[in-house]
């Protein structure tokens, strides 16, 4: 079996998990499901002849198995299915949440990215000095420092104090700086720590003195030998991040009052929409799983050594 075909097959078998993992833990939920999906709809006291008929209606009164069955078998074919609550199809609401959602994610990803390079290279040049160590402490502060709380302290000092930007609501583009910097300096804490540790590494290896000394540019040194060598280990933290991004735009866009994946998610857990919330997760878990192919694709591009393990 070639090295793609195992990474394709790990896919497989992670969402096949994620979407059994997910199902068992909403079915085996407390509360009745039918009866908060029937409050949620007719957003009244109903009758338990209604409450009967949508769990029937979805597949509730069936057997763990049959249930499961019958929610896993139109996505098999490319179909989310019908929101139990509105009666309306998934996708076109789940698409346009991810519309408002991925240009956020990216945007922090392109600010985390935009800080953290030049602050590991400065710090890099000079190991243990005053600029390293200034990096070290403002990547683990950032590190430790959760993203609802460094949101809430973004919110405090230029919404409220002073006043220079919107907190709630995505109406313009200065509604999304305040949530990218929450994502982006996250993620820049984890990248300048992976980078800088990455650099130094490469900065170390005992043929580089060789080369310099053989003629060769400091340039191209650093172009052929040192930002391949400290590229490795950045691929794999970008791509996750990037994932991570996504996930955490959820928790951001809560706190800003932003409409996407977090209003999304929020309102189908509230209302009990088996199918938003399986539709979420194995969105998340696809994209997880995409991201780790392209990881491995990309270390093929980035080190020959993989190519000539794969032959």
């Amino acid at each position: 079996m070639t090295a793609l075909a195992e990474v394709v097959l790990r896919a497989v078998v992670v969402l096949a998990g994620t979407a059994l993992a997910t199902f068992a833990l909403l079915w085996h939920a407390p509360g009745d499901p039918a009866a908060a999906i029937a409050v949620a709809r007719f957003d009244s006291v109903v009758s338990e002849e209604v409450v009967a008929q949508i769990r029937a209606e979805a597949g509730l009164d069936a057997g763990f198995w049959p249930a499961f069955g019958h929610w896993i078998t139109p996505i098999l074919a490319g179909d989310l299915g019908n929101s139990s609550v509105s009666g309306r199809p998934i996708w076109p609401e789940l698409r346009d949440a991810i519309a408002l959602t991925v240009p956020l994610a990216l945007a922090g990803l392109a600010i985390g990215v935009a800080v953290s390079v030049p602050l590991a290279i400065f710090a890099t040049r000079r190991p243990g000095g005053w600029l390293d160590r200034g990096a070290v402490a403002v990547a683990s502060l950032g590190a430790a420092m959760p993203a609802y709380w460094l949101g809430l302290l973004l919110i405090l000092l230029f919404a409220v104090h002073l006043g220079w930007l919107p907190a709630m609501g995505a109406r313009t583009p200065a509604h999304m700086i305040l949530p990218a910097l929450t994502l982006g300096l996250g993620v820049a804490a984890s990248l300048t720590r992976i980078l800088r540790s990455g650099l130094r590494e490469a900065r170390g290896q005992p043929f580089l003195p060789a080369l310099a000394r053989r003629g060769v540019p400091p340039g191209r040194i650093g172009r052929d030998h040192v930002a391949p060598h400290a590229a490795i280990p950045v691929v794999t933290v970008l791509g996750l991040e990037l994932a991570f991004l996504l996930e955490g735009a959820v928790i951001v866009e809560v706190i800003f009052a932003r409409p996407g994946l977090g209003s999304f998610l929020v309102q189908a857990i509230t209302a009990r929409d088996f199918p938003k919330i399986q539709a979420v997760v194995i969105l998340t878990a696809l994209l997880f799983v995409t991201v780790n192919l392209l990881i491995d694709l990309t270390y093929r591009l980035i080190d020959p050594r993989t190519r000539d393990r794969d032959a």
